[in-house]
């Protein structure tokens, strides 16, 4: 059967007055005709209507807008999950359970999709996910579905964290030989701890050095990180690659120190096998204790030193003379063993690093800080002695100030100018102690200087992902939340790894791209947005297409497409 197209308009007979359609113009078959060409006629036409009539025109009538939601983000969000497998790894490891492995998939990846656009409440994740953005296979779920979700990642948490590990340092060819660990903690606002039958039940190992903490979410006191001894709180762990992904994170009591966490965050990663690592940790972590049982198995490790008030072997490698020699960036470095190794003993081997931009930071800061302090003690001479008592009592707590004060015999107060030498030699330097030989002082001063992605993903973590508030008091909830920021973190720092941006300009430009749902007398489309220079951007560098034009149809019965 051929079918003809032509331009017909409708006419009433003069004489009998029906309709009767008088033929303008023929386009021959409607399989040859020129389909270009009648577009390109359309949109001449349209140029002499209005823009509300043109649009309503090319739908056969009225067009309302029925919803638009937010697309951008979460569709790329989705796109990186996909393609580090993480969807994949929680349906492998629901395979062996009585769940839906593709449901719990996509309300958790909602879930981390929320902390990575706009954190919120779980509550609010299911009115965020029904009214406000668009994700594939995933129009709602309520808050029990979300509580479940969480209950299954927490339970298979190892299994689906080493597959995480092992696709993602697949894909992104990881360098996983250096691992950098670094911990900080969360409080509540609240001023008591959880509540005893919440935490685990104690069998007398907590004074037992060698035994490892069990990984938990119990809120207690300790030392706070944020500066809130007052309040109780949990501690997190995160292993970190030297390309600053994140591949692990743990939740523990809020009391457990960092010397046996470092205990259970080796166990952990130990049980992936790995060719070799070497551990890159902070001041906090170092302690003979911990460099013993970072050595066993032929481990390896590279811990910072404290600069003041540190033990012998420290402060004999700060003292050694020594050549610089520069390395990347404006960053010396000095190689140091203690003793020599010459000398026929078990040697130490240091890196001094030195920083001369840092060294004039420093410098700046002291002298601010001796001039403040040069004001604060001005006449002080002729006070009584109880007020100068007072004075130095206020400086308890600002050990910045009050290391350069001292007193003289009499009682008087002055500046420590001994104590302003001694930093002086410390401006712009940090220590590090190593026990491998294979790193060159290159290499142990640019892995050390990583650090710095561990602490920014800390700051991303409380800041953009909101890991604070906590909304949940169940220790099992609390540790669930943890990983979800941990999710949510990874696909962050990919994402800003590929497009060289933050991702909180990455959000900002995808967050512009809408899925607008259209009504016509034809029937429903959801259509998203232009895409603009910016986001055609996002999208190159990480090697993802643009969104389809088109996301539904739905066809008004009684017509035709």
């Amino acid at each position: 059967m051929v079918s003809y197209l032509q331009l017909a308009h409708s006419e009433r007979h003069r004489v009998t007055g029906s309709p009767v359609a008088k033929v303008i113009h023929n386009f021959g078959r409607a399989d040859q005709v020129d389909r270009a060409a009648l577009a390109r006629l359309v949109a001449s036409i349209s140029r002499f209507l209005e823009p509300e009539q043109a649009v309503a025109a090319a739908a056969s009538g009225e067009v309302e807008i029925l919803d638009a939601r937010r697309l951008g983000g979460a569709w790329v969000l989705d796109r990186i999950w996909e393609r580090l497998e993480i969807g994949a790894a929680i349906g492998k490891v629901a395979a062996g359970r009585r769940l839906d492995g593709q449901v719990a998939g996509r309300v958790i990846f909602t879930l981390a999709a929320q902390r990575a656009l706009e954190p919120a409440s779980k509550l609010a994740a299911t009115r965020w996910v029904a009214e406000r953005v668009f994700i594939e296979d995933c129009p709602g779920f309520s808050d029990d579905a979300a509580y479940r979700a969480m209950d299954f990642l927490l339970d298979a948490l190892t299994e689906i964290a080493s597959e995480i590990f092992w696709s993602v340092a697949h894909l992104l060819d990881l360098d996983v030989d250096i691992v950098f660990v670094d911990t900080t903690s969360t409080y509540w606002e609240l001023e008591v701890a959880a509540e005893l039958a919440e935490v685990a039940d104690g069998d007398g190992e907590e004074g037992d050095e060698d035994s490892l903490p069990a990984e938990e979410g119990a809120r207690l006191f300790g030392h706070s990180k944020d500066h809130r001894d007052d309040l109780p709180q949990v501690v997190i762990a995160m292993a970190v690659t030297r390309d600053g992904i994140p591949v692990r994170c743990w939740t523990f009591p809020g009391n457990t120190a960092d010397q046996k966490i470092i205990r259970k965050v080796k166990e952990d990663l130990g049980a992936w096998n790995l060719r070799r690592l070497v551990w890159v940790a902070d001041r906090g972590f170092a302690s003979a204790v911990n460099r013993a049982y970072l050595a066993k198995g032929g481990g390896h490790y590279i811990h910072a030193e404290k600069l003041r008030g540190t033990n012998a072997e420290a402060a004999a490698a700060l003292a050694r003379p020594g050549r610089y020699h520069s390395v990347a960036g404006n960053l010396r470095v000095k190689e140091v063993w203690v003793p020599a190794r010459a000398a026929g003993e078990r040697a130490e081997r240091f890196t001094v690093c030195h920083n001369p931009e840092q060294a004039q930071r420093d410098q700046l800061v002291r002298q601010r800080l001796v001039a403040h302090l040069e004001g604060l003690i001005d006449g002080s001479d002729a006070w009584p002695k109880r007020k100068r008592d007072e004075l130095v009592g206020s400086l308890k707590d600002k050990p910045g100030l009050r290391r350069y004060l001292r007193r003289t015999p009499g009682g008087l107060l002055r500046i420590d100018k001994a104590a302003v030498k001694r930093e002086a030699g410390l401006d712009g330097k940090w220590l590090l102690r190593t026990n491998d030989s294979t790193l060159t002082p290159d290499d142990l001063a640019a892995a050390y200087k990583q650090l710095v992605a561990v602490e920014r993903g800390w700051r991303d973590m409380k800041g953009a992902l909101r890991l604070r508030p906590v909304c949940h008091y169940r220790e099992d909830r609390i540790r669930a939340h943890v990983q979800l920021c941990w999710l949510a973190l990874l696909l962050t720092r990919v994402i800003e790894t590929a497009a060289s941006d933050t991702w909180r300009n990455i959000r900002h430009q995808l967050d512009r791209m809408h899925l607008v749902t259209l009504a016509t007398t034809d029937g429903q489309a959801a259509q998203r947005s232009v895409t603009t220079p910016a986001q055609q951007a996002i999208l190159s560098a990480l090697k993802l297409p643009e969104p389809p034009r088109f996301f539904d149809f739905t066809i008004q019965a009684g017509t035709t497409s």
